[in-house]
């Protein structure tokens, strides 16, 4: 591996750690670490490690020792032969796999229910999904990404963990901060960076790195972190993170950050006995080789950002800063809120809007073809639907307010702002489609509900053999022998929902999504 890194690399590094240069070198040899992040929403580490154990080793939690990742409480390492990406729980979102050192900023954010986040830089969904388990579906979680690949795949993490209050887009930093002025309580940002603390997990990106592009990523680096600045409103927590060791992404980033915002100080936090400190020295090496002005004391001490070194920790390497806003630079904003076409009270659902209530009569709402004529949305219409679904699939009442996408119909977080500017991926919970004459409930509603939700559902046990294997060939998109009445069953593995089925007859039709069929 040492042969890959590239020299202009190892020179600063040797540079920069001196006596500690070899040890790091060292650590090149070692194997990477493996971890998840239990989903707290769906369960806890007592209930996850009795689970009874699947018929392959893939399934079998009592076949280690978990070791907790020591920044968070709810990461555990695992040993890369149990191959948990397999396991069914895997796919009912029991658990997120995460690199360990990735967990460290979504824990320094410190989220709480009831508050609104902005996760400006979002995709795969790692921090994303730790922060939501934090907020207990509870106020409003921005989730963005602005490659448009990589936004499909946030929006997939957040549905496969159940998460109800999350907004995902596909947005510039600068459209954004555009759209909410001073608006979130805390804004995470894990920016892109040259990502040479992923060396020895990912040798490509040994191929792509180069002294330009480090400078390339900081210059970018300071335009997100002030489009962040721009969306926090005063007295909020900025979480800065990457996963590179260069000074000018990290000590050098938050130094010219904190000279263009003297408002903001650093938070200094107790550190587990395996993280480091970043390092004062290191504030002058800026992106294209000036000085750093330096910022005022008041700000704060750059050795109280944080830096995780993977020749001292089992994980890979980060860094992280913690910024607080100083509440004497304006005031928070309050963004207009969605205008919503439907409210949701238990199974019931009401009209909003003077075009909700013409559609639901019948009568033309207006909506233009393409030949100019009007029609009436036969989406609308159906919303009937909606109710029946309801009220016989649910034992559980939802309430909130309801908007359309097309036909997909989705119950938005409580106090929901204005999106029409935003391109979206998911705003809030998916319910499912309404079609020509029935409504179909969406994967992600599934994945939302526990077993004392529904009135209907299929169990499952992994302790049973048969039962084991009869969820794997549902997960692989087969239909599964079972009596009962007709209508809509939540089918579960171990009290987790995995999907959809439909009882017809003596078989359970499955709704497993094509495109996440799998065989485990």
């Amino acid at each position: 591996m040492n042969q890959l890194l590239p020299q202009d690399f190892l020179y600063r590094m040797r540079e920069m750690l001196g006596k500690d240069y070899e040890a790091f070198l060292s650590g090149y040899k070692n194997e990477n670490y493996h971890a998840f992040r239990i989903n707290t929403w769906k369960t806890d580490a007592a209930s996850l490690f009795s689970a009874p154990p699947f018929s392959s080793a893939e399934g079998c939690f009592h076949a280690f020792e978990p070791q907790p990742v020591p920044w968070t409480k709810d990461g555990f390492y695992y040993p890369e032969s149990l191959r948990f990406g397999k396991h069914p729980y895997h796919e009912a979102g029991v658990y997120y796999i995460q690199e360990p050192s990735a967990m460290l900023p979504a824990a320094c954010l410190d989220a709480q229910p009831g508050e609104k986040i902005l996760d400006l830089c979002a995709a795969p969904g790692g921090k994303s999904t730790q922060i939501a388990c934090a907020m207990r579906q509870q106020g409003i979680l921005v989730c963005n990404e602005i490659h448009p690949s990589r936004a499909k795949i946030l929006s997939e993490n957040i549905e496969r963990m159940g998460i109800a209050n999350a907004i995902v887009t596909n947005e510039s930093p600068q459209t954004l901060s555009a759209v909410f002025p001073s608006y979130f309580d805390k804004v995470m940002v894990d920016a892109p960076c040259s990502g040479e603390g992923m060396f020895r997990k990912n040798e490509e990106a040994c191929t792509q790195w180069s002294l330009e592009n480090v400078s390339l990523c900081a210059k970018r680096q300071d335009m997100i972190l002030d489009c962040a600045d721009l969306c926090l409103r005063p007295g909020g927590r900025l979480v800065y993170s990457t996963c590179t060791f260069a000074p000018a992404e990290n000590e050098g980033t938050i130094s010219r950050f904190l000279t263009r915002h003297p408002q903001y100080r650093i938070v200094p936090v107790p550190l587990p006995k395996e993280a480091g400190h970043g390092h004062d020295e290191w504030d002058t090496s800026c992106h294209n080789g000036e000085t750093a002005a330096g910022f005022p004391s008041s700000c704060g001490l750059l050795s109280d950002t944080i830096r995780l070194w993977p020749h001292e920790v089992r994980g890979e390497g980060h860094f992280a800063a913690i910024l607080e806003k100083g509440p004497l630079f304006g005031d928070s904003h309050s963004v207009p809120l969605f205008q919503a076409e439907y409210a949701l009270d238990g199974h019931t659902v009401t009209p909003l809007s003077k075009k909700a209530s013409l559609a639901r009569a019948g009568k033309k709402s207006g909506v233009k073809k393409a030949g100019g004529k009007s029609q009436t949305s036969s989406a609308s219409l159906n919303l009937a639907m909606l109710s029946d679904f309801l009220k016989e699939t649910l034992s559980l009442s939802l309430h909130g307010n309801l908007t359309l996408f097309g036909d997909q119909i989705y119950l938005l977080p409580s106090q929901c702002p204005d999106l029409s500017r935003l391109r979206l991926l998911r705003q809030g919970l998916h319910l499912g489609t309404l079609q020509k004459d029935r409504f179909v409930p969406s994967h992600a509603l599934a994945l939302f509900l526990k077993p004392s939700d529904v009135k209907n559902s299929y169990l499952l046990s992994s302790a049973d053999r048969e039962q084991s294997e009869a969820c794997r060939r549902f997960i692989n998109g087969e239909a599964l022998p079972a009596q009962g009445r007709k209508g809509w069953y939540l089918v579960c593995i171990d009290g987790y929902s995995i999907g959809w089925g439909k009882q017809a007859g003596t078989m359970l039709k499955n709704h497993y999504p094509k495109g996440l069929r799998k065989s485990l």
